[in-house]
C-alpha cells in the first residue's frame, strides 16, 4: 500500500521537529554534545507522545557517519536504515510479544558480536514492562555492564510496572501530554504541506479529542481529511467524529444552574436522537464543571484550562455570581453519579434521573455565611451590637397578627455584663411580680418562666423539661430535675445556677435564690429493666431445644450466653 497515514509521514526525524518535549530533547542533546550518553535510557510517558520517536532519533544521532551528533544527517547509510526501519544495527523488540526469558537469553548471546557497518548496536525495547519477571530477572547483567559497543533504549506507558532494579540502572526521561495549541499548530502545518482546507477551530475540535497525544490527533485528521472532500468546517468534524458540540455543553449547563429541568431534559433527548454517547456527553459536562469551578476559585486560571481565551472570559461571566461552594457542590453529585450511567443498560435515563436529583438538591451555603447566622441566633437578647433573638427569629418567620397583640414592652436586666431582653406575653393573670402572692406559685406562671429560660439559656432548657417546683418561699424556688443523671449536672453547675437566678430574678422583680434537687433517675430503671431482658433471652436460648441437641450430640457444655445489645 502506498499511502501513508500522517502520523508516519509526518514523524519528527530529528530533536528539533519533536514537538512540545523540550525538556527531553535538549538533554539528550546536551549529552551528546558532551560525550555522556548513557547505556541505558528509559523512555516513560502517555501513548502518542513520542517515546519511540525520540528513541530512533537518538539512535540515528549515536550511529550518523557525522556523529555521535545532536544533529543527524538523515542521508547516510545507518540514518536512512533506522528512519525505514531496516537498520542492520539498530533492533526494534515488541515487549508485549517477546516477553519470555529464551527471548532474553538471545539477546545476551547477540550482543557480544560487533556491530556491522554502525558505531553502536542500540536494542530499542517498546513497550518493556509486559517482559515477565524472569526475562527482566535475565536482562539485569546485562543493562547494568553491557558491553562498549552497546545501548539499550527502552520505552512505556507504565513505568510502575518496571521492577525497581532495572529502574535504578537506566537513566530516566518522562514525556508530557501535548496541550491544544500545540498539536492544532502541528496540525495546521501538515494541512499546509498538503494542500488542506481546514479551518483553525476544526483543528482545536481535533486536538481536544486526541487527549494529548499527537499520534491520536493525527488518526483522527486522516479520519476527517478522508471523509469531506472540500472543505472542512467544525461542523463536519462534530458529525464525522460524533462529537458533541461545546455550545450544547455549555447550554445544557446553563440550564443546570438555572435549574431549568424541561431544558435539561429536552438536550438530553437530542443529544441521544443525534447519535451521540451518553456516557461521552455526561464526561463532557463534567469537564464543563470543573473548568467553570476552577474559574470561579482560581484568579488566572489559563494555565489550569485548556481552552482559548475568549471562551475563558465567556464562562467567567457566567459563574460571576454563582457561588464557588455551589459548583463544587455540582461537580460532585455529577462525577459520584458517572459510573452508575456509564454502566448503565439504560444511560439516557440514567442520565435523566441522576439530573433530576440533581436539580432537587439545595445549594449548600457558604460556612461564612452560617456562622453569621449562628452569631445572631446566639447574641444576647438586646445587646446593643445585634439584634434580640426575638427579632432574629422573627426576621425569619414573621410574626401572626395574635402575635403581634400579644407583645409586650420588653424588661431589661443586666447578665454577665451585657443587657438581656424578656419578651413578655399579656395576660389577664397577675402580672409576674405578684406571682408568689400568698405564699403559692401559679403553674402557668412556672410553665411562663420556663418559657423565658428556653429563650434566654436554649442549652439548658431541655434538662428543665421534666422539672417541677417542689417548694418555695418568698425570696427562695426549691426545683425538682428529673429524668437522668446528666439533666441533674448540668443545671447544677455554678454557671447555669447563675445564669437562671438571673433571670428568675428579673422575672419575679426580686432577688431570687434557686435550691435545685435531683429527682427521680431513669439511670436505674433502664438498667435493670435492661439486665432483666437480657436474663429472659439468655434463659429462651437455654430452653432451645436445637440447644439441647447440641449439647446431647457433641457430648458439649454451655460456657456462656452473649446477647447482642
Amino acid at each position: 500500500m502506498s499511502y501513508l497515514v500522517f502520523a508516519r509521514k509526518y514523524r519528527p526525524q530529528t530533536f528539533a521537529e519533536v514537538v512540545q518535549q523540550e525538556h527531553v530533547t535538549r538533554t539528550l542533546s546536551n549529552a551528546i554534545a558532551a560525550g555522556r550518553v548513557a547505556h541505558a535510557i528509559l523512555f516513560t510517558g502517555p501513548r502518542g507522545t513520542g517515546k519511540t520517536t525520540v528513541a530512533r532519533i537518538l539512535a540515528k544521532a549515536m550511529n550518523c557517519e557525522k556523529g555521535p551528533t545532536k544533529t543527524p544527517c538523515n542521508v547516510c547509510r545507518s540514518c536512512t536504515e533506522i528512519t525505514a526501519g531496516s537498520g542492520a544495527d539498530v533492533y526494534e523488540i515488541d515487549g508485549a510479544s517477546n516477553n519470555g526469558v529464551d527471548q532474553i537469553r538471545e539477546l545476551r548471546e547477540n550482543i557480544k558480536y560487533m556491530p556491522a557497518h554502525s558505531r553502536f548496536k542500540i536494542y530499542i525495547i517498546d513497550e518493556v514492562h509486559m517482559l515477565s519477571t524472569p526475562a527482566f530477572n535475565a536482562l539485569l547483567k546485562t543493562l547494568e555492564e553491557p558491553p562498549a559497543h552497546i545501548m539499550f533504549l527502552l520505552a512505556t506507558t507504565e513505568p510502575q510496572k518496571i521492577p525497581v532494579t532495572i529502574l535504578s540502572r537506566c537513566q530516566r526521561h518522562d514525556l508530557r501530554r501535548m496541550d491544544g495549541d500545540a498539536m492544532a499548530g502541528h496540525m495546521a502545518a501538515i494541512c499546509g504541506s498538503e494542500a488542506i482546507d481546514i479551518e483553525p477551530q476544526s483543528l482545536d475540535l481535533i486536538a481536544g479529542q486526541a487527549g494529548g497525544s499527537m499520534r491520536d490527533a493525527l488518526s483522527l485528521l486522516d479520519q476527517v481529511t478522508s471523509g469531506v472532500p472540500g472543505p472542512i468546517t467544525p461542523d463536519s468534524v462534530l458529525d464525522i467524529l460524533g462529537i458533541v458540540d461545546r455550545k450544547s455543553v455549555a447550554e445544557f449547563s446553563n440550564a443546570i444552574l438555572k435549574g431549568d429541568l424541561a431544558a435539561v431534559l429536552r438536550i438530553i433527548d437530542e443529544v441521544h436522537a443525534f447519535g451521540h454517547s451518553t456516557p461521552d456527553f455526561y464526561s463532557s459536562v463534567i469537564q464543563y464543571f470543573r473548568d467553570l469551578t476552577v474559574i470561579s476559585m482560581v484568579a488566572s486560571p489559563e494555565k489550569l484550562i485548556d481552552l482559548q481565551d475568549k471562551e475563558i472570559h465567556a464562562m467567567k461571566a457566567r459563574v460571576k455570581d454563582v457561588s464557588p461552594l455551589f459548583l463544587n457542590q455540582i461537580l460532585e453529585i455529577l462525577f459520584n453519579a458517572e459510573k452508575g450511567i456509564r454502566w448503565s443498560a439504560h444511560p439516557k435515563m440514567a442520565f435523566e434521573i441522576a439530573m433530576i436529583r440533581l436539580l432537587q438538591t439545595t445549594p449548600l451555603l457558604p460556612i461564612g455565611d452560617l456562622i453569621d447566622k449562628l452569631d445572631e441566633l446566639r447574641a444576647p437578647l438586646g445587646a446593643p451590637t445585634g439584634k434580640s433573638l426575638s427579632e432574629t427569629q422573627r426576621a425569619y418567620n414573621p410574626p401572626s397578627a395574635a402575635e403581634k397583640e400579644t407583645d409586650r414592652p420588653a424588661r431589661h436586666h443586666q447578665t454577665s455584663g451585657t443587657v438581656s431582653r424578656i419578651q413578655v406575653e399579656k395576660d389577664p393573670d397577675p402580672a409576674p411580680e405578684t406571682a408568689l402572692t400568698g405564699g403559692t406559685v401559679r403553674e402557668d406562671s412556672w410553665q411562663r418562666l420556663l418559657e423565658i429560660i428556653s429563650e434566654q439559656a436554649p442549652s439548658i432548657a431541655p434538662n428543665l423539661a421534666h422539672s417541677r417546683l417542689i417548694g418555695f418561699t418568698r425570696d427562695k424556688l426549691e426545683i425538682e430535675v428529673n429524668g437522668s443523671s446528666f439533666n441533674f449536672n448540668r443545671v447544677n453547675r455554678k454557671d447555669s445556677m447563675k445564669l437562671l437566678e438571673d433571670v428568675c430574678t428579673t422575672y419575679f422583680g426580686r432577688k431570687v435564690t434557686l435550691v435545685i434537687r435531683a429527682g427521680k433517675s431513669k439511670d436505674n430503671q433502664d438498667n435493670k429493666k435492661k439486665k432483666s431482658e437480657i436474663e429472659r433471652l439468655k434463659q429462651e436460648v437455654l430452653d432451645h431445644p436445637l440447644v439441647a441437641d447440641a449439647i446431647e450430640i457433641f457430648n458439649g457444655k454451655i460456657v456462656d450466653v452473649k446477647i447482642d445489645t
